[in-house]
């Protein structure tokens, strides 16, 4: 099962279009495996926050970028939760790649 595949399994449903944008930004990643979803979910969140932090692009005509990073950032979790013993590490290691990207 790749990324996409999972993200498609996942309940509830998002909308249509929030789950086209996802599935845009993950762009090639969707296709590695569903196991490495935690990680996948994160770069592509990453790099769609990273582009509007670099175009100052933070308002209302960016809102579905906005809530796509924040979903991918939800799955991420999602799928790291899987497992327990590295939760902690998943989520230390999620929170400087995201807050890093505002010292830039």
């Amino acid at each position: 099962m790749t990324v996409r595949d999972w993200l498609q399994s996942r309940t509830p449903v998002p909308p249509t279009a929030m789950m086209a944008r996802v599935v845009e930004a993950l762009g090639s990643r969707g296709d590695k495996d569903a196991s490495d979803a935690h990680i996948v979910c994160l770069a592509a969140a990453a790099v769609l926050l990273e582009r509007l932090l670099a175009e100052d692009a933070l308002g209302r005509d960016s809102a579905i970028d906005l809530l796509a990073a924040d979903a991918l950032v939800t799955y991420a979790f999602e799928s790291a939760a899987v497992d327990t013993e590295m939760l902690d590490d998943r989520a230390a290691t999620a929170m400087a790649r995201l807050g890093a990207l505002t010292d830039r």
